[in-house]
């Protein structure tokens, strides 16, 4: 082996969970940073509405491509015992993406919008489009444990994003100029380093066929990034993850339901009041994802093993660390709303402190939430997760039915909490059973049947 080749293999090489935790920390944390500066910046150079508008944008969008992603990045990180190839991953992104684009586009004219709205939610799908290709990319990376350089992505992405739509924003005077900047950046980001990054990990570790053991080498570039479209391969990869892609659906759903019924019984104005004061629960959010983005793979592989005391003593420190930090941000709300707000924002916005509480208390459970999902995910348990969210996000449209138009953003707020212990509820059902399964049989050979 070559002095290169050595040099490749040594910084292609897994980190530590401490390492991979700090990486993704960082690197969320600029990101979500940036992303919550995006709408700082439609408050500051423009208003209420456009805040709304933007934020209709992305609740538009944000399910059907949730839905389409199929949660493929999980899928591969947690692939211990590599059933399918990158290609087979890439190919059946692509094909959802296109799929999502039409879907976009269909719903938004049969919703009637305004012509600037509409044009708004289009170029944001597209934008969107281009994430959740770079998303297969850091799946890939996420399998070898190197969260290092979807960190790098990540830290170059979002200020570079929250630059092109600030500059799109002051030129045009409106959200459609923000948008194109976030399409040409996400689109610029996927093809200069996602798209490299990707590149490498597979030229290193070439990949082996599942079935027949054969290792899948390839002499360029062009060949390890090759989509593959093999229909029966394709069909049992949905087979496998169109559960999880009605759950991330629903998910998606759940969060922006309280934000469809604002729109509908209060306009564009309290819709950017409501997402402005919601988008700060993203402080605990960076810290859930990038411990859980960074544990699923050793949970993973905890659970394949048959090692039960191990995945067990991980997820609960992960649901411990979730309720210290909801619990930290209801007491920061409560002490200190107001002049965040204010400092944040503008005054209009300050004069919700009792909706930024129960905001955090919603915060609060889900990441407790989302950290037994994720636990869910390392499990393999799939398909239970379809009516586990089906029945929470019932429940939580419901409730927005009785409480927002009385109510209003109170109402909303109060939708997302009741959604969030249910979800815990159900959720936390299902861990249960996936360790007790693990205790009485062992080391997993095949698919849970209730996965």
């Amino acid at each position: 082996m070559s002095n290169r080749d050595c040099k490749e293999m040594q910084n292609s090489k897994p980190l530590s969970l401490r390492r991979n935790f700090s990486w993704t920390f960082v690197g969320n944390a600029v990101y979500a940073a940036s992303q919550w500066g995006m709408l700082v910046v439609l408050a500051k150079l423009g208003s209420p509405e456009m805040v709304g508008q933007f934020t209709l944008g992305l609740a538009v969008s944000a399910p059907v491509v949730m839905f389409t992603n199929l949660q493929l990045r999980q899928i591969q990180a947690t692939d211990a015992k590599q059933q399918y190839l990158f290609g087979d991953y890439l190919g059946l992104r692509l094909i959802c993406t296109g799929l999502a684009l039409v879907a976009i586009a269909i719903i938004t004219i049969a919703a009637g919008y305004r012509w600037e709205t509409s044009l708004a939610i289009l170029v944001i799908g597209l934008a969107k489009g281009f994430e959740s290709i770079s998303d297969v990319f850091y799946g890939l990376i996420q399998n070898h444990e190197r969260m290092d350089r979807i960190a790098m992505s990540l830290m170059i992405k979002g200020p570079l994003s929250l630059l092109t739509l600030g500059v799109g924003v002051y030129l045009t005077g409106n959200v459609l100029g923000g948008a194109i900047g976030l399409a040409f950046t996400w689109a610029f980001i996927l093809l200069c380093f996602d798209i490299p990054n990707g590149a490498f990990i597979l030229k290193t570790y070439p990949e082996v066929k599942a079935e027949s053991g054969e290792v899948e080498k390839s002499p360029s570039q062009n060949s390890l990034l090759r989509p593959n479209f093999h229909y029966k391969t394709i069909r049992k990869l949905v087979w496998l993850a169109l559960p999880l892609g009605f759950v991330m659906m629903l998910i998606s759903l759940n969060t922006n339901i309280p934000r469809y019924f604002i729109e509908r019984y209060w306009g564009e104005r309290e819709l950017g009041i409501f997402s402005a004061l919601s988008y700060l629960m993203v402080a605990g959010n960076m810290v859930v994802s990038a411990l859980a983005q960074s544990a699923s793979p050793r949970l993973a592989k905890y659970y394949a093993a048959g090692k039960s005391k191990d995945f067990h003593s991980l997820l609960l420190k992960l649901l411990l660390i979730g309720v210290l930090l909801g619990s930290a941000a209801v007491v920061v709300a409560a002490i200190a709303g107001k002049p965040i707000l204010t400092l944040l924002y503008r005054p209009e916005y300050a004069q919700q402190v009792d909706l930024f509480i129960w905001l955090m208390v919603a915060a609060g459970l889900g990441y407790v939430a989302s950290f037994l999902g994720y636990g869910m995910m390392a499990a393999r348990y799939f398909r239970i997760q379809m009516p586990l969210f089906a029945v929470v996000t019932g429940i939580s449209a419901l409730t927005c039915f009785w409480l927002v138009p009385t109510r209003g953003l109170q109402g909303a707020a109060l939708a997302l909490i009741i959604g969030a212990i249910v979800q815990t509820v159900f959720s936390l059902g299902v861990i249960f059973h996936a360790v007790q399964k693990l205790d009485k049989y062992g080391k997993t050979e095949e698919p849970n049947s209730i996965s």
